[in-house]
């Protein structure tokens, strides 16, 4: 359920700006392949109990390896963002402690297939207090207020015992925050991101550098990495946890 919620978002967004861009406008569209590696740990309570599971030693997740997109309308001194980003952890692990979670007790022992999703839409607005953006050496450095409406879903499966228990919780982070450009024209640039805030126990930090060359006027290659940081404490659902690792693709200007 929380994941065709954030489907759903992310296609709403993403339309109402591709529909936006006019002559004047500057429209990017950015589709690639991200793998994230995973750290941290989560719990599904009941009434305040569970276990705080690590992802790593306990799940022992693999990568996600996931599709991302990016929709950009620049518009004068500002620009518009909407991006999507699928995460997907699967891990097989032998407990080596009892777990308590989401109310059901896996003992010790225990064969447990797991997994772990989050999807994110990251909707942002910046303001570029420094914008030379016609000239062949280009700068651009702003402030940017966004939302990370992150839903969060986990699983697991005993499967000696064929049990499986699952929890989610969908939560509309705030972050704020610096983006920046330096590029030669539209050839080749450098871009920059970072953003952070937190409230109620939840909190979103994600840095982001990328490399973009593009060869021909509308179209181009790009290259980066991305560091997440999130917490959430929401529908005895608690996560705390970071992922990071390169991701690349394809864009399209207009």
């Amino acid at each position: 359920m929380a994941r065709g919620l954030s489907i759903v978002l992310a296609a709403v967004f993403l339309s109402i700006f591709s529909s936006a861009a006019s002559a004047d406008e500057a429209l990017s569209i950015k589709v690639g392949y991200m793998m994230l590696s995973p750290g941290g740990d989560l719990a599904a309570e009941v009434n305040g109990l569970g276990t705080r599971v690590d992802l790593e030693s306990d799940l022992d997740l693999d990568d996600s390896d996931n599709i991302m997109a990016e929709v950009a309308l620049a518009l004068g001194d500002f620009k518009l963002t909407a991006g999507y980003m699928p995460l997907s952890f699967e891990g097989n692990s032998i407990l080596s402690r009892s777990v308590l979670f989401d109310g059901r007790l896996y003992p010790v022992g225990s064969s447990i297939e797991s997994s772990v999703d989050l999807d994110i839409l990251d909707v942002g607005l910046t303001w570029y207090f420094i914008n030379m953006d016609d000239t062949p050496a280009r700068l651009q450095l702003g402030l940017e207020l966004a939302a990370k409406i992150t839903a969060a879903e986990a699983s697991l499966v005993d499967r000696r015992r064929g049990i499986t228990e699952s929890a989610d919780t969908t939560v509309p982070i705030p972050t704020l925050g610096l983006r920046g450009r330096i590029a030669l024209s539209d050839l080749i640039g450098i871009n920059g991101r970072v953003g952070y805030l937190g409230y109620s126990d939840n909190h979103f930090m994600d840095a982001d550098i990328q490399l973009e060359f593009s060869p021909l006027p509308l179209f181009g290659v790009f290259a980066g990495y991305r560091y997440l940081d999130i917490s959430i404490d929401e529908s005895d659902v608690y996560v705390d946890a970071d992922f990071s690792g390169f991701y690349g693709g394809a864009l399209l200007r207009f």
